[in-house]
C-alpha cells in the first residue's frame, strides 16, 4: 500500500468541552497538541469518554465550546457539510460498532468512499479496499456483510478506513473482536502506514496497542490527560 501523498495536518484542541442534553460533561479537555505523523494510544475505562473524543476529533459530535484545529481548519467553525467535506478528504475512521451496510459485499463496504469519490480516484480507493481485504484475510465472494461474522466484519471495517489512504486515520477499538494473530497484523500495518507518513489516533484497551504507542493518554471520567514523551 503507498504512502498518502498528503502530508497530515497537526492538532491543535483548545478549551474543548461536550456536553449531553442534561447538561452533564461528557468530556473536557483544556490542551490536547498532535504533531504530524504521531502516533497516539488512549486508553481508560469503558464509558469514560474514548469514543467522544475520537467522533469530536472526527467532526462528529458538535462541541459545546473550544476548538479543534487539524492546521488552519477549525471544526467548530464549520457547518455540517464542510465539516463532511473535509473528513472525507482528511479522516480514515474506524468505528467500534463497525457501522457496515448489511446489504453490500465485503467489497461494496470497504471501497465505499469510491462512489463519493471523484472519478479519477474510484478505481485507486477500489484496489486498495480489495488489497487490503485479502491482507486482512476477508474473501469476498459476493456475500452480504450481513452474513460475515463479527471479527470479519471489523476488518472489513478497518479496510474501508485506509482504503482512501487517508493523511488521518482514527481508530475506536480496531483490534475488538479479533484473534491474536490478527490483531497482531493488523496492528502491524496500522502503525507501519502511520510511522512518519500519517498521524494515527487509537482508543484501545489492547495492551499489545498500549506497547507500540509513541504517546499515551488516558480519558477518566471525560478529562483527558496526555502523559509526557519518554
Amino acid at each position: 500500500m503507498c504512502a498518502s501523498t498528503t502530508p497530515p495536518p497537526p492538532l491543535s484542541v483548545r478549551d474543548l468541552t461536550v456536553r449531553a442534553g442534561d447538561g452533564r460533561t461528557l468530556l473536557d479537555v483544556a490542551n490536547f497538541d498532535v504533531a504530524p505523523g504521531d502516533v497516539v494510544v488512549v486508553r481508560g475505562p469503558s464509558g469514560a469518554g474514548k469514543s467522544t473524543l475520537l467522533h469530536v476529533l472526527a467532526g462528529l459530535i458538535p462541541l459545546s465550546s473550544g476548538h479543534v484545529l487539524w492546521g488552519e481548519t477549525d471544526l467548530a467553525g464549520l457547518h455540517d457539510q464542510a465539516r463532511s467535506a473535509f473528513r472525507r478528504k482528511t479522516i480514515g475512521m474506524v468505528f467500534q460498532d463497525h457501522l457496515l451496510f448489511d446489504e453490500l459485499s465485503a467489497a461494496g463496504n470497504a471501497g465505499l468512499a469510491a462512489a463519493y469519490a471523484p472519478r479519477a480516484e474510484r478505481a485507486g480507493i477500489e484496489h486498495r479496499a480489495a488489497d487490503l481485504l485479502e491482507r486482512f484475510g476477508v474473501t469476498s465472494t459476493g456475500r452480504r456483510a450481513a452474513r460475515y461474522s463479527g471479527g470479519e466484519r471489523q476488518r472489513i471495517a478497518v479496510a474501508r478506513a485506509l482504503a482512501t489512504d487517508p493523511p488521518v486515520i482514527l481508530a475506536d477499538e480496531p483490534t475488538a473482536s479479533l484473534d491474536r494473530a490478527t490483531a497482531d497484523r493488523l496492528i502491524d500495518d496500522l502503525f507501519t502506514q502511520a510511522v512518519g507518513q500519517k498521524t494515527l489516533i487509537i482508543a484501545s484497551h489492547d495492551p499489545a496497542i498500549h506497547a507500540r504507542a509513541g504517546r499515551l493518554a488516558s480519558v477518566v471520567d471525560g478529562r483527558l490527560r496526555v502523559a509526557p514523551r519518554g
